[in-house]
């Protein structure tokens, strides 16, 4: 797969689906994940944790890749995130309101996987949306 059709298929498949056997199959076994919300993952399996953790506290939650640039071995996107708030997440406890921020997602890929991706999202915006 190229670099571009490796994004696309983790924001479609591993995030929107939680396919998590695509996961693995897209991931390199050393995969390197560091998440806005705090979170640095290793592995394929460190990372479906995570994904499980937002996916229960956001209901519904898709990514949406806006713009999408790839170069040799890296690969730049511009993301929006949303879901429905559901359970306690960021200490906030469910408020059922629906909310999206925005972010930037940043790859390097090693022999045909995603071997490193560092995710940065607006974290006041989202803030701002579960504490209102």
């Amino acid at each position: 797969m190229s670099p571009r059709e490796l994004v696309e298929a983790f924001y479609t498949e591993v995030w929107n689906r939680a396919d998590e056997d695509r996961a693995r199959e897209i991931l390199a076994d050393s995969f390197r994940f560091r998440g806005s919300l705090g979170a640095e993952r290793v592995g394929p399996d460190g990372f479906i944790a995570y994904m499980r953790d937002v996916q229960r506290a956001l209901g519904d939650y898709r990514c949406i890749i806006d713009e999408l640039v790839t170069d040799g071995d890296r690969a730049a996107a511009r993301m929006r995130f949303t879901g429905e708030h559901r359970a306690e997440f960021l200490g906030v406890a469910a408020t059922g309101r629906q909310i999206t921020w925005a972010g930037a997602a940043f790859f390097r890929f090693e022999d045909g996987k995603i071997a490193e991706l560092w995710v940065l999202g607006d974290l006041a915006a989202l803030r701002r949306q579960l504490e209102a």
